[in-house]
């Protein structure tokens, strides 16, 4: 057992990040991160390409910020170093390759429990975790046999190979006219038109088909996938076949439901966290926010919104 936090947080992102900066602002020091991953921020680095734009509002919706953290635009690589000054400056208590397994309040006090069977205690918990951690799969089976060239982020991408992308929103677009550059991309969506991009990456789209760098296979779904001699053959809605040498999926995240109702969090009947105007669930002094707290899409701008507004209400309690 380890000493009493007055709060624990458990995700490494923006708003986790921002929730402990605003706890020491706001004069609690006695406050710690949980992050599953060996560095803050994992969404952004997994699933992001180098250089790609970082905004701070989403699809242009502008959220003004209240707290004390300002964040502006930039770029994958600017963002993950503001948020190590963060770090570093405030000299917050990050605990990496920590992953939380559950959650249970007794006596007043959170209990947290590692996957380590480690347990430690807190006043308040804050859930700062995002969708993305684990992505949206597909229907139909996928060939063990392919794990090497199925992938679900650029991680193993590589230059000169014949690949499909497949998803109709940002992070799919991105994805396609940036390996368009080197390689034969085609980039399948099983509706006929894009209707959740932003304007940047929908005109970049249709000039890099224009240019003949990409072709954009929209309105036919795929019904399975095989092995085909170590390369993935595609057959799609309309009988078609096509084989790739590459398969990247970018069709969202899921909510982690069973996490959070692990943690003592209820959802309502969309699972999606029940929490009032302070992000605070029904479970007291249990608070949810950032991505996992939005009913729509979330923005940094909202999450760092979201730390501010929880650290203030804790703060009141305290």
């Amino acid at each position: 057992m380890h000493n009493i936090y007055d709060i624990a947080i458990v995700g490494g992102g923006p708003a986790g990040i921002a929730s402990a900066v605003e706890a020491v602002l706001a004069k609690i020091h006695n406050v710690v991160i949980f992050e599953k991953g060996d560095n803050h921020s994992m969404t952004i680095r997994k699933f992001y390409k180098d250089k790609k734009r970082v905004d701070k509002d989403w699809k242009g919706k502008k959220t003004d910020l209240y707290g004390n953290v300002i964040f502006m635009d930039g770029t994958k690589e600017s963002t993950l170093d503001l948020f190590d000054n963060m770090i570093e400056h405030h000299n917050l208590d990050a605990k990496f390759n920590t992953n939380i397994e559950h959650i249970e309040k007794r006596d007043n006090l959170f209990y947290i429990e590692t996957a380590n069977n480690e347990t430690f205690k807190a006043k308040y918990v804050i859930i700062a975790i995002g969708n993305m951690g684990r992505p949206n799969k597909p229907r139909y089976k996928l060939p063990t046999s392919l794990k090497k060239v199925i992938g679900f982020n650029l991680e193993n991408a590589k230059e000169n190979e014949k690949v499909l992308v497949v998803g109709g929103g940002n992070s799919a677009a991105e994805y396609a006219y940036f390996l368009a550059d080197n390689n034969d991309t085609t980039l399948n969506y099983r509706r006929d038109s894009f209707s959740r991009l932003n304007p940047e990456n929908e005109e970049l789209l249709y000039k890099c088909e224009k240019e003949g760098n990409l072709t954009l296979k929209l309105g036919i779904d795929i019904v399975e996938v095989s092995d085909i001699c170590g390369k993935v053959q595609v057959k799609y809605s309309d009988d078609s076949i096509e084989v790739f040498d590459r398969l990247i999926y970018a069709i969202g995240g899921v909510l982690p439901t069973d996490f959070l109702k692990k943690c003592g969090v209820e959802l309502n009947e969309k699972g999606r966290p029940i929490c009032d105007k302070n992000h605070e669930s029904y479970t007291d002094g249990l608070y949810v926010g950032g991505d996992v707290a939005a009913h729509f899409a979330s923005s940094i701008a909202s999450s760092l919104n979201h730390a501010y507004t929880i650290i203030a209400h804790i703060k009141k309690k305290l």
